[in-house]
């Protein structure tokens, strides 16, 4: 077991009807809120217009950034900063999915000072004060809800980077499953893989601690389960309710406890997936994840093998956990190609020149070239 230290300061309100508490949570930041919400479901939903009839009748002046789309990009970041440091926000309330929440972590830091928010990427800027961020989850998939991490994309410098710090955990996360009841089946899938995805980069992680080790198979197991109950009864309270909770703990720490580091050389590679063709994350993962698994089977085989015997409760070959592994994720409706999205292989060149500027590798199994000529061969 390696060392770690363990920490997360967000506070959860989990359940069904827990928003009518939201107003007392945010008066304890302060009375002007900055309002970030996404395309267009959270308005079609009626939740919009629920949370800013709640704030006005409750005496908040309210700002807004309307607009952040399902793959973020640092301009909206900026553009919403913009607004909130014109406003003098004491607190930003995110409504959405993992975009919305992501985008509000930069721009909680980006408020305070004068710098764009891309300089938290680099390295040019420190995040050292954050106006108050609390989030309301309306998609289970990332888990940012109840940790640091934001990922954004810079179309511009052709990157798609993460950053976290302390600073950006959300204060408070409001998580009540049915606010997820309209969520399509697409994108249900997508996040029932994004939280397995997570479980794995952990897995594949620097150190085995057996404890741990248990945390994440139990959450993969109960995405096994549930997931596909889901997306065959998809206004189902109590399987969104399951299916929430697993995405939260699957990228809450606790899948870390014990290791010095996860992989995540898989959500490297799928960033550029979406980066260049705007392919959902859930869905890079899944076409990802199979390729990445063959390619470092050398490296990874043991381990590969120990994860497909323990979720599927039989004696597996690295092999036959692949199989196994990729199958689940076409059982969920995720591709598990790029030509079931409709990119061809012509598109091999671009995919190798975003990797090798994207500098793609992991945290445990690095990737040099050639790794990732042989992935995306992979991919097809």
């Amino acid at each position: 077991m390696e060392n770690f230290t363990a920490f997360n300061p967000t506070t959860l309100h989990f359940g069904n009807n827990i928003l009518p508490t939201l107003g007392i949570t945010l008066k304890q930041y302060g009375n002007r809120v900055l309002l970030v919400y996404g395309k267009g479901s959270v308005k079609k939903s009626g939740l919009y217009d629920r949370i800013m009839n709640g704030l006005k009748m409750e005496g908040f002046e309210v700002c807004e950034y309307g607009g952040i789309k399902s793959n973020p990009v640092i301009e909206d970041v900026d553009a919403a900063a913009a607004i909130g440091r014109q406003h003098n926000v004491d607190v930003i309330l995110a409504v959405g999915g993992g975009s919305v929440i992501d985008s509000s972590k930069i721009i909680a830091v980006t408020i305070p000072v004068q710098n764009p928010g891309w300089d938290f990427f680099t390295g040019k800027a420190t995040a050292s004060k954050a106006i108050p961020l609390v989030a309301v989850l309306t998609l289970a998939a990332t888990g940012t809800e109840m940790n640091p991490f934001a990922v954004v994309s810079n179309h511009a410098l052709g990157q798609k980077s993460a950053f976290g710090s302390p600073l950006t955990f959300p204060k408070h996360s409001f998580l009540d499953p049915g606010l997820t009841l309209t969520v399509p089946r697409d994108y249900t899938a997508f996040g029932i893989a994004d939280l397995v995805a997570h479980c794995f980069e952990a897995w594949f992680g620097i150190g085995e601690p057996t404890l741990t080790d248990r945390f994440v198979i139990s959450i993969v197991k109960e995405a096994m389960e549930y997931g596909p109950k889901l997306l065959g009864d998809l206004t189902n309270y109590e399987y969104r309710a399951k299916i929430m909770f697993a995405a939260t703990m699957a990228l809450n720490g606790m899948t870390m406890y014990g290791r010095s580091t996860g992989d995540w050389g898989v959500h490297s590679a799928g960033h550029c997936l979406s980066l260049l063709y705007d392919v959902p994350h859930g869905a890079s993962l899944t076409i990802v994840y199979p390729a990445w698994m063959r390619h470092f089977k050398p490296q990874m085989g043991k381990r590969i093998s120990q994860l497909g015997t323990a979720l599927f409760d039989e004696p597996l070959s690295a092999d036959q956990s692949i199989d196994r592994i990729e199958a689940f994720f076409k059982s969920l409706g995720c591709p598990v190609r790029l030509s079931e999205m409709n990119i061809p292989d012509t598109s091999k060149q671009n995919l190798l020149e975003s990797m090798i500027h994207s500098k793609v590798s992991g945290g445990h199994v690095k990737m040099k070239e050639e790794d990732y000529r042989e992935l995306i061969g992979l991919y097809f």
